[in-house]
């Protein structure tokens, strides 16, 4: 066999070792892609991350490449990464496909409502930043927590109607119907979403408000502060009439927190079922807070 000539051999040598250096410039986009990746103690190699990365709160003196659904290829280009990690929510499609067609290795996480979904996220930013050992460990703890707090909502009969509703203030408020994180977050937490009938996000009238006839108003916790707290909330015609008005119901909570589906899902869940079932609070177990 012929050997390679000395200056060839040294150029494969380096093409492999190049190949195999873990990234150091790394764009993630997707507020529970960033969370993983500062899990997996690799925060250090962010160079940019999106309007949705508000978590751990470092994140948020990062530059920022706009909202996950409308980047921009030229933004995303300028920072000179050596990987961009996208929730596959992220787009729009066409500038993705610059983004690859500059050259920019780029790596689609998969993202699904779901416990079983959660775990497959992590693994997933596991393989792209070669931390596979620290996210299967991460999947087993999300399960675990999510399946301690799950065998205490399982004993538990009542089962509250909760409305998830944003954009207060900005003409009728969007509901969370089927399919949705916060109506997975609700069943998972013992409720029962009060908006049934239909799937996504769609506005409410206060009409369709009163018919649900909630148990519980679930909202954003920056839109309870701007709306101007919690009773000037249930004091609001389209909500003054449903029994979480009548009982004074609120709960607020962090979007990112709440609907991220990251690695602090045992955390929030825990959170949310004690907000539904606070004759129980103290039968839920405390999942050890993230590491951030």
């Amino acid at each position: 066999m012929k050997a390679w000539p000395p200056v060839l051999f040294s150029l494969v040598l380096a093409s492999i070792a190049a190949a195999a250096e873990p990234p150091a410039r790394i764009v993630s986009v997707g507020g529970a892609v960033t969370e993983i990746v500062n899990e997996l103690g690799l925060g250090d190699t962010l160079v940019a991350v999106d309007s949705t990365s508000l978590h751990p709160p470092a994140m948020r003196e990062l530059p920022q490449v706009g909202y996950m659904r409308a980047l921009s290829a030229e933004g995303v280009a300028a920072l000179g990464p050596d990987l961009v990690l996208l929730s596959d929510n992220a787009g729009p499609p066409p500038v993705i496909a610059q983004i690859r067609g500059l050259g920019i290795p780029t790596r689609m996480v998969p993202d699904r409502p779901t416990v079983e979904g959660v775990a497959e996220k992590v693994r997933a930013v596991g393989s792209f930043l070669d931390r596979q050992e620290e996210a299967e460990a991460m999947a087993r703890d999300i399960t675990r927590g999510v399946e301690a707090v799950s065998a205490v909502v399982a004993e538990i009969p009542d089962r509250p109607r909760v409305l998830f509703l944003m954009g207060l203030g900005q003409g009728a408020p969007t509901a969370a119907g089927q399919n949705t994180a916060a109506d997975a977050m609700i069943r998972l937490a013992g409720g029962i979403n009060a908006m049934e009938g239909y799937e996504g996000y769609k506005p409410a009238s206060g009409e369709a408000i009163l018919a649900a006839a909630p148990d519980v108003l679930l909202l954003p916790s920056d839109a309870v502060e701007a709306a101007g707290g919690r009773d000037a909330i249930l004091a609001m015609p389209q909500f003054a009439g449903t029994p979480a008005a009548r009982h004074g119901r609120l709960v607020a909570m962090d979007t990112l927190y709440l609907l991220g589906f990251g690695p602090r899902l045992p955390q929030a869940l825990a959170d949310l079922a004690r907000a539904l079932h606070p004759d129980r609070a103290d039968a839920f177990p405390t999942p050890p807070r993230d590491r951030s």
